[in-house]
């Protein structure tokens, strides 16, 4: 399936990662991890880096599935608000949901200031405004509670939203926690990293037809014969996971995006920050390093490529609007325009482990607009499951936890 269409920005911004080394015999490793976006570069990294030894394979170019269509906002975050999320899943995995996004965020800062690789990483605040009076209802709620748990916030009212942001709204949440990425040009220098400091083999252009897994090992079965031997294998494929999985467990969505010209510098919104809304669908913003604005949402249930293709159009109009609503003193002229197709659960949290105890078959799917945080965690979990070490984030985030 086309994971995406238009013009991506990062694909145009970025040297392409042109590998082509497709697998053409049979193959033995300890870990093979399937997918290359940028859950499948911090799984390596955080295998390679614990002296496990894995390759990486997928069906495309490297990295150019929903990795390239990414706007990789990094937020503590998640599609479900706090104050429901309690009401969804036990209290304290609630809350450790949200502290380990938190926590996530420095993990893969230190993670590119310690490889010396140039991700674009850059720390942003957040502003999430009430869209009307029911978001200042929901902005009552998380405030509450996220002081309560011990979460960084910030409560502005019209007054202060418009010092702070120079917004006119109602209200807003700030925290100064959050950053934003460049998920292609890391994952693709991740893997360059790990290439020449670990000999990471990757085959590309090599698509996994099916996984057989016994007590001791997995064998996957490429579409051309060839044979993969492994003690575990990693599935890192997003929704298109769903062929190695029992039964569904994500929900499609069309989600778009638009990215301006560069503007004068002295015309970027305030602080650079993070900025989304509390309506459905919602709106989010935020800024590159070269001064363009990339504006997106609008998601709608997936149906087709071609029916989400079709509404490419129509969204770039209404993102334009609606843009121009929150600041209509800035210019927004559409250079590039995209839409891709992501995942999300009915909990807002991804998944991670495999699918019951024991399995060989070990999945990171970072489902939902957090989804770089949540394959950071997935990472360090996974790895853990193959030292044979406890890790409790599994009860979070496991496909066997509980709900209410």
């Amino acid at each position: 399936m086309d994971l995406h269409s238009g013009l991506p920005f990062w694909i145009v911004k970025n040297e392409f990662f042109d590998l082509y080394h497709p697998l053409r015999n049979d193959f033995k490793i300890d870990v093979a991890i399937i997918g290359s976006g940028i859950t499948g570069a911090l799984v390596a990294h955080e295998l390679c880096e614990a002296g496990i030894e894995c390759a990486l394979i997928d069906k495309r170019t490297i990295s150019t599935g929903s990795s390239a269509a990414s706007t990789a906002q990094l937020q503590y975050e998640i599609d479900t608000p706090l104050s429901k999320l309690i009401n969804i899943v036990p209290e304290k995995m609630a809350i450790d949901a949200y502290f380990n996004c938190l926590d996530s965020i420095t993990v893969i800062e230190n993670i590119f200031k310690k490889t010396n690789i140039d991700a674009d990483f850059t720390r942003v605040p957040t502003v999430l405004l009430a869209s009307n009076q029911q978001g200042v209802k929901l902005l009552d709620e998380e405030y509450t509670i996220r002081t309560e748990v011990g979460l960084p916030v910030k409560y502005l009212d019209a007054k202060q939203l418009k010092t702070y942001q120079n917004i006119d709204g109602i209200a807003a949440l700030q925290n100064d926690t959050s950053a934003q990425m460049d998920a292609y040009k890391g994952a693709i220098n991740l893997l360059k990293y790990h290439q020449e400091k670990h000999q990471l083999q990757i085959f590309t252009h090599t698509k996994v037809e099916k996984i057989d897994e016994n007590k001791n090992n997995c064998e996957l079965l490429t579409e051309h014969g060839q044979t993969i031997s492994c003690k575990y294998v990693i599935v890192a494929t997003g929704f298109e996971a769903g062929q190695f999985l029992p039964k569904k467990v994500m929900n499609l969505l069309s989600t778009y995006a638009i990215c301006s010209a560069p503007i004068d510098k002295k015309m970027v919104w305030p602080n650079r920050s993070l900025i989304w809304e509390t309506a459905e669908p919602y709106l989010y913003m935020r800024t590159t390093k070269d001064n363009r604005l990339i504006v997106g949402g609008e998601d709608e249930d997936f149906q087709n490529p071609d029916k989400r293709d079709d509404l490419l159009r129509a969204k770039i109009r209404t993102l334009e609007r609606k843009f121009s609503r929150l600041y209509p003193e800035i210019e927004f002229n559409t250079e590039m325009a995209w839409c891709g197709t992501f995942s999300s659960t009915n909990d807002g949290l991804p998944y991670m482990g495999p699918w019951k105890k024991g399995d060989r078959t070990l999945f990171a799917l970072g489902y939902g607009g957090n989804g770089i945080t949540f394959s950071m965690v997935a990472a360090q979990v996974l790895k853990n499951i193959i030292l044979n070490q406890k890790d409790s984030r599994l009860e979070t985030f496991g496909f066997d936890r509980p709900t209410k």
